[in-house]
């Protein structure tokens, strides 16, 4: 039998994890405890958890050679009778797999409603509508159909039978359009004035087209080319999922004052400031700017960015490229949302 093996990587907070494949399903692992070893690899300095990460990935290889059960499926097999069961199981392996604590606190919501709403421990697709549905607001009802469906992935990974969630569909949202700016130049410079960090992170919405809470807000100076004009960001690192090479306009690298390539580039630390960090600071800003419109927000410098290019270039395929989009379907959908031009697929150019 041709067993791959398993593959070393790193997530945002810079914990080591494991991946790999057993009958046909993706594991995840960050320790040793499903293949019954003590080895936790994170619990060691950064500069040694590569080096612990490889021993760990052997010995799973070893174990995946071996033919047994993990230990998480033997505790299915033995002592899983109810649908909750496989829900608390589901939980307890997303707690071990170092998510965001805001995504595991919304997850462990989620549980302990469910828990209120099953009878005898049954799980079905009217208990999960009554639920949801508990929810009017559209985006607040996508946001929790999709962490739950992310909990009920996990449980069926785990041996729950039927699917629940089958046929349940997210609600459609009003989208809301982001106001782009005329006055780019006079909105930045009233942001310098107010916060460096909130400014740079605009700059860079604006000139690399890069999203502010994750791929900019996480930035490291190591992710900056040596002479800063480009930045280089892995797969896992933005929305797309696939590796970005963003060039960095000279008006921004000379804002920039780089420090140790480990060092984030707004905390000066090792970690980032927090997810809602540059909600936080835009909203102090929104409250006091004199010249800052409705519905104009941080992504508005993205929007804008996003019109700047299309305008001076008339290339879909380059507004793709700088926008990071997965297809050329989305960006003319993007271009549609701004109003710029009522472009279909068959319009662009063909070989």
């Amino acid at each position: 039998m041709n067993i791959k093996y398993p593959k070393l990587s790193w997530d945002n907070r810079n914990n080591i994890f494991v991946s790999f494949y057993k009958d046909n399903k993706r594991y995840r692992i960050s320790n040793g405890e499903k293949i019954g070893i003590n080895l936790k690899p994170n619990s060691f300095p950064i500069e040694k958890r590569n080096e612990m990460g490889k021993i760990l990935a052997s010995e799973v290889y070893k174990f995946l050679q071996s033919q047994k059960a993990l230990v998480s499926e033997k505790k299915v097999e033995n002592k899983i009778k109810t649908d909750l069961e496989y829900l608390t199981l589901a939980l307890e392996s997303k707690i071990n797999s170092n998510l965001s604590k805001k995504y595991l606190y919304t997850l462990e919501f989620i549980y302990h409603k469910i828990c209120d709403y099953s009878k005898q421990g049954n799980i079905n697709k009217e208990i999960l509508k009554e639920f949801l549905n508990s929810y009017n607001n559209s985006t607040s009802y996508n946001t929790i159909r999709r962490h739950l469906k992310a909990l009920i992935g996990e449980a069926m990974n785990l041996g729950l039978k039927d699917n629940p969630m089958h046929h349940i569909k997210r609600k459609i949202q009003e989208e809301k359009l982001h106001k782009p700016f005329d006055n780019i130049g006079s909105i930045l410079n009233e942001i310098k004035d107010f916060n460096t960090n909130l400014y740079i992170c605009c700059l860079l919405t604006y000139g690399c087209l890069l999203r502010p809470h994750r791929e900019i807000r996480e930035l490291k100076w190591g992710d900056f080319a040596e002479d800063l004009s480009f930045i280089y960001l892995g797969g896992d690192r933005n929305k797309s999922k696939k590796n970005r090479i963003v060039p960095v306009p000279k008006y921004i690298i000379k804002e920039l004052k780089p420090k140790e390539m480990h060092l984030n580039i707004f905390s000066n630390k090792h970690k980032p400031f927090n997810i809602s960090y540059f909600k936080s600071v835009w909203l102090k800003y929104k409250n006091r700017s004199n010249i800052l419109l409705k519905n104009q927000t941080l992504y508005s410098f993205r929007h804008s960015g996003a019109i700047n290019i299309f305008k001076r270039t008339q290339s879909i395929h380059k507004l793709q490229s700088a926008m990071g989009h997965s297809s050329i379907e989305t960006s003319l959908t993007y271009l549609r949302g701004l109003e710029i031009a009522q472009l279909e697929e068959e319009d662009m150019p063909k070989i």
